[in-house]
């Protein structure tokens, strides 16, 4: 069963160069470690998921902080 959420979920992508993006993460949001950043291709979801946790954000919240960068 695909609900909304689920679907922007499956659809979301890094784009960018990820090691540099994860570096302005880290620097913005110092309590994140290098396992809260791990990117695994295909694993998007689980990355979202451990930022969401992390920062006590919505998952909209964190893809659009990612975009920014």
């Amino acid at each position: 069963m695909h609900t909304e959420e689920n679907k922007g979920q499956e659809t979301f992508t890094i784009t960018g160069k990820w090691p540099d993006q994860s570096k302005s993460l880290k620097t913005q949001f110092t309590q994140l470690t290098d396992m809260d950043l791990k990117y695994e291709k295909g694993k998007e979801s689980d990355l979202l998921s451990r930022l969401e946790t992390k920062l006590s954000k919505t998952r909209d919240e964190i893809i659009k902080i990612i975009n920014k960068i």
